[in-house]
């Protein structure tokens, strides 16, 4: 029987590597539940949403310099009250939507089966979108037209659907606005702070009750480990998707889904 802390070890590297990625981190850590026996049971549920903190913090961490100037610029400077407003405008409809289906999509969504379709449709959109010939006109993530962060917002919804990807869902809206790669990648960065940060409010309120000192320590194991991991993941993805776009990601994709599909088949 694997212990909760090693659990809680594999888990957090999980989510650590697969959060910013497009690859999907609710799906991964439900094909990690479902055929690897990891993290059964409400309490499980739960730790993989609080965990997801820890990778927001490192996003909070790396780009801390730029998110402090704008913190702090706000209330006098147009440029970062503008950032501030379109972050808020894409983060709306994720709000909105997700705080009236979100039991629904937890209830009839959240299988292993939908994960793996998800996985192989993403993986192919990825692909189709690598080789289009676009031709980027925003290279700032923090001066996109506010209807593009509304739009970009809209996009990142489908992501609750399990195995869609937050990030492939916002990064691939944001290209196909014309934002190029680098400029896409840090926006969903940027977007994922006060998406990740609403979630863990809202699940760590609603299991208060559950949480026991034993549950806390698991959680803060988690939630270091998913931060250390995603630190290391963020830099080098960037530098990555620039030089070499996301055909490694879309068959990353293709690759899981399909032998999540032939395991499911078997019985597994």
């Amino acid at each position: 029987m694997i212990s909760d802390t090693l659990r809680a070890v594999i888990l957090g590297i999980i989510e650590g590597v697969t959060e910013f990625l497009p690859v999907s981190s609710t799906g991964h850590l439900l094909l990690a539940e479902r055929f690897f026996y990891l993290g059964e049971g409400s309490f499980w549920n739960s730790f993989t949403v609080l965990i997801q903190l820890g990778a927001i913090l490192a996003i909070v961490a790396i780009y801390f310099v730029k998110l402090w100037r704008v913190a702090l610029g706000m209330f006098s400077n147009a440029a970062d009250r503008r950032f501030v407003i379109g972050l808020l405008v894409a983060f709306l409809p994720a709000a909105v939507i997700g705080a009236a289906a979100g039991s629904y999509i937890k209830a009839y969504l959240f299988n292993p089966w939908v994960v793996c379709f998800s996985l192989i449709a993403g993986g192919a959109i990825l692909m189709w979108v690598d080789g289009l010939d676009l031709k980027p006109h925003e290279h700032d993530a923090t001066t996109f037209p506010l209807p593009m962060y509304l739009s970009i917002g809209f996009a990142q919804c489908l992501a609750m659907i399990p195995g869609v990807s937050r990030s492939g869902a916002s990064i691939v809206a944001a290209m196909l606005f014309g934002a190029d790669k680098h400029a896409a990648a840090e926006f969903s960065f940027f977007l994922a702070i006060p998406t990740m940060v609403g979630a863990f409010g809202y699940e760590f309120y609603k299991n208060r009750a559950d949480m026991t000192t034993d549950h806390l320590g698991v959680v803060a194991i988690g939630f270091v480990v998913s931060f250390i991991t995603a630190i290391i993941v963020v830099k080098m993805f960037l530098s990555y998707v620039t030089r070499h776009g996301f055909m490694l990601f879309a068959w990353w994709r293709i690759i899981v889904g399909t032998l999540g599909l032939i395991a499911l088949a078997l019985g597994r």
